[in-house]
């Protein structure tokens, strides 16, 4: 099967989320089983020239509306190829994504690129794989633009949603620029009547299928408080959205081969885990008491996350129970702030290291005892993954990815892989804490939820087999 993904992001050349992981692994991972997959993306300013080879192979004139812009394709690898767009005029920004008045053009570029560059190629996918509302236009232009064309009739489109909240909604005066006047009428009219032209609805509407990065939010998207104002449009084609769970890369992160790590272990041979416990600690300069659970957090510091629960709920359990809580990341100046205080009051108990340091992010999986998450929406999460895999026991808020793959521990069956609460305040979070803290206190059962996590498989091998299923099931029905 011929399978063309385009998408704005894709490790390790561009990241600031999962869609740049999932671009890293599924197309490897269909190679591997025997397809023919590509990959289209910009190539930004910020893009490491110097890490892969990039090779010229074409010039492609991409016209849109009254504007010209003259690219040229670059090729890194083989399985799979990714064509990087380069044009400085629209992806020599500095940063990966940015509110300036031709946003919408910097990824329309994007799609018309990807489409030229299969009739340059003469490849014809099967599937196009487009993700987010940057790429969300392409169902649009393959039937409509680009319908005429031999090596497209046959052409599926699948739009995969990472995060409902980003939908690419401008002002309807840059309808000229998607070069889609003459069927200006396929646009949401109501929408238009308001002002608005929103990239992401138009995905909705006439993709061929729609997939969302868990089970759980595929039905969250569905209703009122995550839909983002799309919810009905989702509904309305309910029986075509699915989800499907981001799956990790297992050479990276497995605590039995990890190269970040001081001391390897397995679900079997856990001793390691004390000693990264320990060198954790030290490497932070908090105290190594033995029998003190230490609790983890690898995230960014930003609204969705949650973490406005703990203000002030995490001073009084910290002060009650005496454990330790190291913390890694950036973002908004109130949670940063709610950090530093935390570290200013507790300064035994807490680290916050402000930033990122991919050395660390491993190290707090390996050695802490517990990992935090309490999203207030959550489309997939891999942190969760990761510490399942680390046999450092999840406590979330139970949303979307979350609710997918942290199972509560049921003391009675001796079930279930974390700790997950149901309601996203301060009770529920302080009943999740207080609940793991309790069950660390018993070898027995800490061990037994410990092997659970370790036992579970998210790899990326399980996972693309059922991106396959979407795939043989679009390309198996004629389109709507």
């Amino acid at each position: 099967m011929n399978v063309l993904f385009v998408a704005s992001e894709m490790a390790p050349f561009a990241k600031t989320g999962g869609l740049a992981d999932v671009m890293a692994a599924l197309p490897a991972h269909l190679v591997r089983a025997g397809h023919d997959a590509r990959v289209v993306m910009p190539l930004y300013d910020t893009v490491d020239t110097k890490k892969a080879t990039f090779e010229a192979v074409m010039d492609l004139d991409v016209r849109l509306g009254a504007h010209r812009y003259q690219t040229k394709i670059f090729r890194v690898g083989k399985a799979p190829p990714v064509y990087f767009v380069h044009c400085p005029a629209l992806y020599a920004r500095g940063r990966l994504y940015t509110s300036d008045a031709d946003e919408h053009r910097r990824f329309l570029a994007l799609s018309f690129a990807a489409l030229q560059l299969c009739q340059r190629l003469d490849f014809a996918p099967d599937v196009i794989h487009a993700h987010d509302w940057q790429a969300s236009l392409l169902p649009m232009l393959v039937k409509t633009l680009f319908a005429k064309d031999p090596r497209f009739a046959r052409t599926r489109t699948l739009l995969t949603i990472h995060n409902l909240m980003y939908q690419g909604s401008f002002p309807v005066e840059v309808g000229p620029d998607t070069n889609l006047g003459a069927v200006s009428h396929l646009f949401h009219q109501d929408l238009m009547k308001a002002g608005r032209l929103n990239f992401l609805l138009q995905g909705i509407l006439y993709a061929d299928g729609v997939s969302t990065v868990s089970p759980t939010y595929a039905r969250e998207i569905q209703g009122e408080t995550y839909g983002g104002g799309l919810d009905g449009f989702l509904r309305a084609r309910s029986a075509t959205v699915v989800g499907i769970l981001n799956g990790v890369d297992y050479d990276e992160w497995s605590p039995e081969s990890d190269r970040h790590i001081p001391h390897r272990y397995s679900a079997s041979q856990l001793a390691g885990k004390e000693r990264d416990k320990e060198h954790l600690l030290t490497v932070l300069g908090l105290p190594y008491v033995p029998g003190v659970p230490v609790f983890g957090i690898v995230s960014r510091l930003v609204g969705q996350k949650g973490f406005k629960l703990l203000d002030p709920a995490m001073f009084d359990l910290l002060r009650r129970h005496g454990f330790q809580l190291v913390v890694l990341g950036s973002g908004e100046p109130q949670l940063e702030d709610l950090f530093s205080r935390l570290q200013r009051a507790f300064p035994r108990q807490v680290c916050f290291y402000q930033g990122f340091k991919n050395d660390l992010a491993h190290l707090i999986e390996a050695g802490s005892d517990m990992f935090l998450m309490p999203s207030v929406y959550e489309p997939c999460g891999l942190n969760q993954l990761y510490s399942l895999r680390y046999g450092t026991v999840p406590v979330v808020h139970a949303t979307g990815g979350l609710a997918d793959t942290v199972k509560q521990w049921s003391p009675r069956t001796g079930t279930g892989n974390g700790f997950a609460f149901e309601h996203h305040d301060e009770a529920g979070l302080r009943w999740a804490i207080e609940a793991a803290l309790t069950t660390y206190r018993d070898p027995k059962q800490w061990q037994r939820i410990i092997q659970n996590g370790m036992a579970e498989d998210f790899s990326w091998g399980t996972q693309c087999k059922l991106y396959e299923l979407v795939y043989q099931r679009l390309t198996a029905s004629q389109r709507h």
